[in-house]
């Protein structure tokens, strides 16, 4: 089996990362990547580039804050997640272990995140996408990270702003950990 990821990095996607699985302030309390290493789907990784663009016409960069997602780390957010809707069940899968899904924002030309309502996993009502809950700002910019996201050929999950996902998952597999090699993040170097 070919391994379809293909590493992120500020160098080779002028991007921004937080990968916080990586450390201990993530939903679950404690780290769960050994190292902070961002993997897409070749095919999610194209969508990204033009999104990176349109963000770059915007005055803006994407911040990502999770990408592929190993089975065992799905495994581990499932077991800690308080509430299930915010967390695909590991034994169905996950666009994430598929590589298809980016959990990211928006920062300004100075680094700054813009205000989004709420942090990344946050995970209540007021995380929606469309929730009216929120400020008008934080609405505006999250329109701003939809119509980029979209135009990129991505599409959004209603219940997570931050998370946008290629359509058509069955066209994708779950990417099985043991193929990973070298690239799993779940194992030191």
């Amino acid at each position: 089996m070919t391994n379809p990821l293909v590493p992120l990095s500020p160098e080779t996607h002028d991007i921004v990362l937080d990968l916080v699985y990586a450390t201990c302030n993530n939903i679950a309390g404690k780290q769960i990547y050994e190292r902070d290493l961002c993997l897409l789907h070749r095919d999610a990784e194209l969508c990204l580039r033009k999104a990176v663009q349109l963000a770059a016409k915007a005055g803006c960069k994407l911040k990502i804050f999770d990408a592929f997602r190993p089975h065992e780390a799905q495994v581990e957010l499932w077991e800690t997640a308080l509430d299930k809707l915010y967390v695909a069940d590991p034994q169905v899968g996950s666009n994430h272990t598929r590589g298809t899904a980016v959990d990211l924002t928006l920062v300004d030309s100075m680094g700054k995140e813009l205000d989004m309502g709420t942090d990344f996993d946050h995970m209540t009502s007021l995380s929606h996408h469309f929730s009216d809950l929120v400020s008008p700002q934080a609405q505006a910019n999250r329109t701003l990270l939809l119509n980029i996201m979209e135009q990129a050929g991505f599409q959004h999950l209603p219940h997570e702003w931050w998370h946008y996902e290629l359509p058509m998952q069955a066209n994708h597999t779950l990417i099985d950990s043991a193929h990973l090699g070298s690239l799993n993040p779940m194992q030191q170097k």
